[in-house]
C-alpha cells in the first residue's frame, strides 16, 4: 500500500469532542491546516450528542406534552411527545432552534483563529444541521409527526435564513446531516428509525432543505447510518445504498452541492463494500469523501480501506464516520485527529 498517493484533503463531520471551540480550532488548525477546506467549531457543549440537545426544547413546548402511553424510543430513552390537550395540528409552531444562536457565537472564535493564522486563510466555517425529520421522528409519536415535522422544518429553514444573515456568505458552509433518511433508503429494519416513509418523499424533504440554502453559500450533505454509542444502527451492506442516495440527492438538489461525505465501516476493506462507487455520479465540483479513518486500527486500516476504493473512486478526501464526540474519549479524538494527520502526510 506504500504506492498508493496520500488523500489530500480532510473532513470533519460535525462534533470533534474537545472542551472548547477555542480548544478545537487550535488542535486541529495545528494539525490538519493544510487539508481543511472548511472546519466545524466541533459541536461542544450539549451539542455533542448530536440531536439530544433538542429534546428539552420541544418538551418545553405548549403545544407538546408526553404521550400517555408511555412509549419510549429504545435508542435515546426519551419519552415519545404527542400533541398537548386541545392543540390542533396546525396549531404548532417552534421559535428559535438554538443552531444559529450557536453558530454566530462559534464564528466570532474562527474569525479569531483565521486572523491569528490558528485556522488557513481560505477555510470556511461549517455548521452542521440535523433533518428536521431525523429530529422530529426520534422524539415524536408517529401519529403527529406531520404536523411537528412541519413546523420543525419552519423553524429549522428559518435558523438557515439566520445564519445567511449574520455570517458572510463566502464564509459560510452548511451541512445537512441526513441519518433517519439514510438508514431507511438502506432497507435494513431498525427500531431506531421508523421505515414507513417512501423514498419519494425523502427526496422531496431534501429538496426544500437544499433550497433553503443561497447558491453563494457552500452545501454539504453527511450520509449517516447513526453513531448511537460509537456503534451504527446498521451497518451498510456495501457502498451501494449510498450510491443510489448520493446520486438521487445529487440530481434533484437544484444546486451545486459542495461534497457528499459517505462512511466505511472498519471491517470494509474488500473490494465488494467500495465496487459500487463506481456507479456515483456526482455533479462537477462536488468532493466526495469517505469514512475512512477508525481509532482501533490506525493509519493502517485507513490506508487499508483507500486501497480498497481508489479503483472506484480515484479522487476523494477521508474523514471519520461520523461525529467524534459520542462514547469516545478526548485521547481518542485526539488519535484520530494524529490519525487522519498522519494519512496524508503519507506515514
Amino acid at each position: 500500500m506504500s504506492d498508493i498517493a496520500p488523500p489530500d484533503s480532510v473532513h470533519l463531520v460535525g462534533s470533534i469532542g474537545l472542551d472548547t471551540v477555542d480548544d478545537v480550532y487550535r488542535t486541529v488548525g495545528g494539525l490538519l491546516g493544510p487539508y481543511l477546506r472548511r472546519v466545524p467549531d466541533g459541536e461542544v457543549g450539549g451539542r455533542k450528542l448530536w440531536i439530544s440537545w433538542q429534546y428539552p426544547l420541544l418538551r418545553a413546548s405548549a403545544y407538546l406534552r408526553p404521550d400517555p402511553s408511555g412509549a419510549i424510543r429504545p435508542t435515546n430513552r426519551f419519552p415519545l411527545l404527542t400533541l398537548a390537550e386541545g392543540v390542533a395540528p396546525g396549531d404548532v409552531r417552534f421559535g428559535e432552534l438554538g443552531y444559529a444562536r450557536e453558530a454566530r457565537a462559534s464564528y466570532l472564535d474562527f474569525v479569531a483563529a483565521r486572523d491569528s493564522g490558528t485556522l488557513p486563510k481560505n477555510i470556511r466555517f461549517q455548521v452542521c444541521l440535523p433533518t428536521p425529520f431525523a429530529v422530529v421522528s426520534s422524539v415524536v409519536v408517529p401519529a403527529v409527526l406531520p404536523a411537528v415535522e412541519a413546523a420543525y422544518e419552519r423553524a429549522m429553514i428559518a435558523e438557515v435564513a439566520a445564519l445567511c444573515r449574520h455570517i458572510p456568505h463566502g464564509d459560510l458552509c452548511i451541512q445537512w446531516d441526513v441519518c433517519n433518511e439514510m438508514v431507511i433508503w438502506d432497507g435494513q429494519p431498525s427500531d431506531a428509525v421508523p421505515s414507513n416513509v417512501s423514498r419519494e418523499a425523502i427526496i422531496e424533504r431534501m429538496r426544500r432543505l437544499c433550497a433553503a440554502v443561497p447558491d453563494d453559500v457552500e452545501l454539504g450533505l453527511h450520509l449517516c447510518y447513526g453513531d448511537f454509542g460509537a456503534r451504527h444502527f446498521v451497518e451498510p451492506k456495501d457502498a451501494a445504498r449510498m450510491v443510489e442516495f448520493a446520486n438521487a440527492l445529487s440530481q434533484s438538489a437544484g444546486r451545486r452541492l459542495a461534497y457528499i461525505h459517505m462512511p466505511v465501516p472498519i471491517g470494509r476493506s474488500d473490494d465488494a463494500f467500495h465496487r459500487p462507487l463506481r456507479d456515483l455520479k456526482l455533479a462537477d465540483g462536488t468532493e466526495l469523501f469517505l469514512g475512512v479513518v477508525h481509532a482501533k486500527d490506525g493509519v493502517d486500516g485507513a490506508k487499508a480501506r483507500i486501497a480498497a476504493a481508489r479503483p472506484y473512486a480515484p479522487k476523494f478526501g477521508i474523514a471519520t464516520e461520523c461525529g467524534m464526540a459520542r462514547a469516545r474519549s478526548e485521547d481518542t479524538v485526539r488519535a484520530l485527529l494524529q490519525i487522519h494527520a498522519d494519512v496524508c502526510a503519507g506515514g
